[in-house]
């Protein structure tokens, strides 16, 4: 018979008390207090902290705490993300996120769903995994819902809500999150141009 959070990580409704995942939240909470009392992986025991925390890819993470997540162990990095101020990942599902993925201040990243019948919502929930690109740039406060898929090199809008798939590629803004128009070798040359940072267009 399957455990609850094995239920959890297919994808079927479970039961978030039970003591199992009660006790594995415990655990992403400690570590989370404790490495939002460094300064991230610029100190020798934050980057043991990350490394503890995530699944894959604390030895190579930047971090700016404060960051939140539920359980950690189901969030998967590639080389050398980062996250800036107050991101939050609900990792009820598995998260994967490519390398060089740049998070601006106060993304979410949201897995954690719940059935719209009011009394089964009362005891169980489910999950749908999300998984970003490797080059992706997303915006300060955007919000990426359960079970999206953004593709590698998408830029994703300062406070857009992504509630579907974006491709690869794709300069992508709004609540909800619409395609607007490719990234084409222009955008490169404009920023080189004007001696700007990524976040000084508006974006993170």
């Amino acid at each position: 018979m399957a455990t609850e959070r094995e239920k959890m990580l297919s994808g079927e409704l479970y039961d978030p008390l039970d003591p199992e995942l009660v006790e594995a939240r415990n655990r992403s909470a400690r570590l989370c207090q404790a490495l939002n009392a460094t300064l991230g992986e610029q100190e020798p025991e934050g980057r043991r902290l990350l490394a503890e925390l995530f699944g894959r890819g604390g030895d190579t993470v930047r971090m700016q705490p404060p960051f939140y997540c539920d359980y950690g162990s189901h969030i998967e990095l590639g080389e050398s993300v980062f996250f800036n101020f107050n991101c939050v990942v609900l990792d009820v599902a598995q998260v994967r996120i490519g390398d060089f993925t740049l998070l601006g201040p106060g993304v979410h990243i949201y897995t954690a769903t719940h059935p719209f019948e009011a009394k089964l919502r009362r005891q169980q929930e489910f999950a749908r995994p999300v998984e970003i690109g490797s080059d992706v740039w997303i915006g300060g406060g955007a919000i990426i819902c359960p079970g999206v898929t953004i593709g590698a090199k998408a830029v994703i809008g300062a406070g857009s809500v992504v509630t579907r798939d974006i491709p690869e590629g794709v300069l992508a803004a709004g609540n909800p999150c619409r395609v607007i128009r490719p990234i084409e070798q222009r955008d490169g040359e404009a920023v080189s141009h004007e001696q700007g940072r990524p976040h000084d267009h508006g974006f993170d």
